[in-house]
């Protein structure tokens, strides 16, 4: 059997569990037994009957202690029903949250841990996966010489799974105990957000310093995102002068990427942040340095200055509907 814990937000699954949906199937084949989806939280039956339209079995672990994503509770209780179950691994979303429990899961199970995979099969019975490294430009072949093996698998890289599957679900209690509980969530204040978040968005757009300045996303970047019903994407160097919030951040430092279509604004492409975004399937460019980095992952670039091309752009965008 495969685990895999599915995130899901405001009732709804993230992409990024569909993704691992398609990971632990393709796994279980391998491995034998069935794929297992998990959902954590509390009141979270219509989250979990929307994964079972993927996978033939869904477990729910419901307590008042998993309502938010804490790192001890979360690890206490995947790791009870890994052991209960059985399971040969665990799979979790290399997101902020899946790589602060996935640890300590691994350490309760006594289990080898394969952090931010890019790809899983099985040899021999033992579990190989690989990784990017030194900014992507190296590939790591890496190998589990046991199981159980707690697994993170980097966000989107898998395609999201197929519906159709018509599975159940299973509803267990959570037992967290009092030494799990020790670490409390005080206050959170969100972000104010108003369109797609970038994890999910099929079309980002995306601004650098060649904007000229924040006054550059309120005037360019953010009326294409709107015409485009995209997300809205920064780079390191925007984010460090304070035009934009690090949530923003496209890049090895910030988020990785894979919408179907990305298009840079005054983005020269400096490795780092094409380390985030060269998995996007279609690249859209501009910027007035012919000679700029970003032109040599772009699919269609434009050589003129930002100011000019992108109100033209809107322009053409807004004529299609």
């Amino acid at each position: 059997m495969v685990l895999f814990v599915a995130e899901h937000s405001n009732g709804n699954l993230r992409k990024s569990a569909l993704e691992l949906a398609t990971a632990a199937k393709a796994l279980a084949s391998q491995l034998g037994g069935d794929a297992v989806g998990v959902v954590l939280g509390t009141n979270v039956s219509g989250v979990a009957e929307e994964l079972a339209g993927y996978v033939q079995k869904v477990v729910t672990l419901e307590d008042t202690a998993l309502a938010e994503v804490r790192a001890e509770p979360y690890a206490a209780a995947v790791t009870s029903l890994a052991q209960e179950s059985g399971a040969k691994a665990v799979l979790v979303s290399a997101s902020r949250s899946g790589l602060s429990y996935s640890p300590r899961v691994a350490v309760r199970l006594d289990a080898p841990l394969l952090e931010d995979v890019t790809s899983l099969e099985v040899q021999d019975g033992q579990v190989i996966a690989t990784r990017f490294s030194y900014l992507s430009r190296v590939t790591e072949t890496v190998k589990a010489l046991a199981t159980p093996v707690v697994i993170s698998v980097k966000p989107n890289i898998f395609p999201v799974a197929e519906s159709g599957a018509g599975g159940s679900v299973e509803t267990k209690s959570a037992s967290i105990s009092e030494q799990d509980e020790r670490v409390k969530i005080g206050e959170k204040a969100a972000a104010k957000q108003g369109r797609v978040a970038l994890e999910e968005a099929s079309i980002i757009v995306t601004g650098g310093r060649g904007v000229g300045g924040p006054e550059g996303f309120d005037t360019m970047v953010e009326p294409l995102a709107d015409t485009l019903n995209a997300g809205v994407g920064s780079t390191r160097a925007v984010v460090d002068a304070g035009w934009r919030p690090y949530a923003e951040q496209v890049g090895q430092t910030g988020k990785t990427v894979a919408p179907d279509v990305y298009v840079a604004l005054g983005v020269s492409g400096a490795v780092q942040h094409l380390s985030g975004m060269n998995r996007s399937k279609l690249i859209v460019a501009v910027n007035k340095d012919p000679d700029a980095p970003i032109f040599k992952v772009a699919d269609y670039g434009i050589v003129g200055d930002v100011n000019t091309v992108v109100p033209a752009f809107k322009e053409a965008v807004q004529s299609l509907d």
